[in-house]
């Protein structure tokens, strides 16, 4: 399975603006947050990427882009009917191929020299179906992030049979639904923000548009995940790497901390932090 398209969404009323914040990348250099996931989809091998976003943002987002915005394609969800709506707008882009799913306000680090997209692509590429991104959450964050259940396919490469999909479950529900073997107690599976979907899901998502015609917000990516669960293969993979959601407090920070620690000037970043801790440390 081939995989030379991406999505990626920034469409979202109070995400949009997101992708456009500027932080310091692990080469030094100034970019903003659009232009490192472009990289990030780059070195995946991927050709083509559409960016799903809200009427009017084109232009802010091509700047945002800088040198990579010729390679992309600007898609307006026209209304702003929820991520799954936005996902189903690129269904026209990505026609019957596979494709790479990012949310625009994620940055990932990889613990290896392969990017967090290229593992995904790679791991798709050879079993030929559908792969969500995982990683190994605790339970006090699952109100941010859909989560997964299944049984172990692979434990040298950490691949999952996925059989249940559960959008931001409470502690209590994931205890009952969505324990997997291995990992440990109060720890869940939790989507990365990063899949590989097949043409299905759009087959999967226009159906239940379709069917609840006039309430498209109640449509949801989680539903037609568990749907693809129960009639095709569908893997998860924790991959060598985190991610960053610099949509929640103190995200933004963390992840530029996170890039900082990661690049060139690790050593100053660190004597800098040094420093601040020790200053806060001695003001008290």
């Amino acid at each position: 399975m081939e995989i030379r398209k991406a999505v990626i969404t920034a469409a979202g009323k109070t995400q949009h603006h997101l992708p456009l914040q500027t932080l310091v990348d692990r080469d030094g250099q100034t970019k903003a947050a659009l232009a490192i996931i472009i990289e990030e989809v780059l070195s995946a091998g991927i050709e083509s990427i559409a960016v799903v976003i809200a009427p009017g943002n084109a232009a802010a987002f091509r700047e945002a882009a800088g040198v990579h915005a010729e390679r992309l394609t600007f898609i307006e969800q026209a209304r702003p009917l929820g991520y799954a709506h936005a996902i189903h707008s690129s269904a026209g882009f990505t026609g019957n191929d596979p494709f790479l799913l990012l949310v625009g306000d994620h940055l990932y680090l990889s613990h290896t020299g392969q990017g967090c997209a290229a593992q995904l692509v790679a791991l798709a590429h050879v079993e030929k179906c559908a792969v969500s991104a995982v990683q190994s959450t605790h339970e006090s964050q699952l109100p941010y992030y859909g989560a997964v259940g299944g049984r172990l396919a692979d434990a040298a490469r950490r691949l999952y049979h996925v059989d249940t999909v559960l959008e931001k479950p409470t502690p209590t529900e994931a205890e009952q639904r969505i324990i997997v073997p291995g990992l440990r107690a109060g720890y869940y599976l939790c989507f990365f923000g990063m899949h590989v979907l097949t043409a299905a899901v759009h087959r999967v998502l226009a159906g239940m548009f379709e069917k609840n015609a006039g309430n498209e917000q109640g449509v949801h990516l989680r539903a037609a995940l568990a749907q693809i669960a129960g009639s095709e293969r569908y893997l998860a993979a924790e991959l060598e790497g985190r991610r960053y959601d610099f949509g929640v407090k103190y995200g933004l920070l963390t992840a530029q901390l996170a890039l900082a620690l990661a690049g060139r000037d690790r050593d100053e970043v660190l004597r800098e932090i040094v420093e601040l801790i020790a200053t806060v440390k001695s003001s008290k």
